[in-house]
């Protein structure tokens, strides 16, 4: 399939897909995107062969990204 095509297929379910699938920059954000997470988790469980297991793997790396660079490590005294 010609890479052209695949974007074009993208952007026709861009829409559906937007609320769900971002980068998030504030705390809100980040909270709808692990709401998202467990949903999945809920539906996907660890069927690593179900249709949505690259979504839930790909908004956890988004929430990992988020925490890495916005929740304060936690230094042992």
């Amino acid at each position: 399939m010609a890479i052209d095509r695949v974007i074009q297929q993208a952007q026709a379910g861009w829409p559906s897909v937007q609320p769900i699938l971002y980068v998030p920059h504030t705390h809100d954000e980040y909270e709808r995107l692990v709401a998202v997470l467990d949903a999945l988790i809920d539906q996907v469980g660890e069927d690593e062969q179900h249709p949505l297991a690259s979504l839930m793997e790909i908004i956890g790396v988004l929430i990992e990204r988020y925490e890495d660079e916005q929740v304060p490590e936690i230094t042992d005294l």
